[in-house]
């Protein structure tokens, strides 16, 4: 059992790891650096951070987020770098804008319309009329005529 956990530790450190010749002298701008990968999509996986990504692309990113943190520009100011170069696109949790809104909010907007559109068209259908005495007549024609 010792001996999975060692294995299991191992592996899950090794997968951590990045190149120490990367890493920051700074703990405090390394750390910084670490909180930003995390918020970063890596733009060749499209669904990871850059933090967890192994592309090449997403090794140049975390080198450019290092550069930037070395220079001395804020978290924001890295963010803000980052969409300017890549777009909104490259943040796992992009900031609100009324855009965004537009983009999620538009299919709840389509459903309920679809919605009040069908229930209009039901309660818009005509009532149910009464057989005339002359139809009512022709029914019961045709209905003695049909062979049993």
């Amino acid at each position: 059992m010792r001996r999975a956990l060692a294995v299991i530790a191992a592996v899950l450190c090794m997968a951590a790891a990045s190149d120490p010749a990367e890493r920051l002298p700074d703990p405090a701008q390394e750390a910084r650096a670490r909180e930003l990968f995390r918020e970063v999509r890596c733009l060749v996986c499209q669904n990871e951070s850059i933090d967890d990504s192994n592309a090449e692309l997403a090794g140049d990113l975390r080198r450019l987020v290092r550069e930037e943190i070395k220079a001395g520009k804020t978290n924001d100011q890295v963010r803000d770098h980052l969409t300017d170069r890549y777009g909104e696109f490259v943040l796992l949790k992009p900031a609100f804008s009324w855009g965004n809104a537009a983009l999620w909010g538009a299919p709840v907007v389509v459903v309920i319309l679809g919605l009040l559109l069908l229930l209009r068209s039901f309660r818009s259908r005509p009532a149910v009329e009464e057989l005339t005495p002359e139809e009512a007549k022709r029914l019961d024609r045709l209905s003695d005529d049909r062979p049993e």
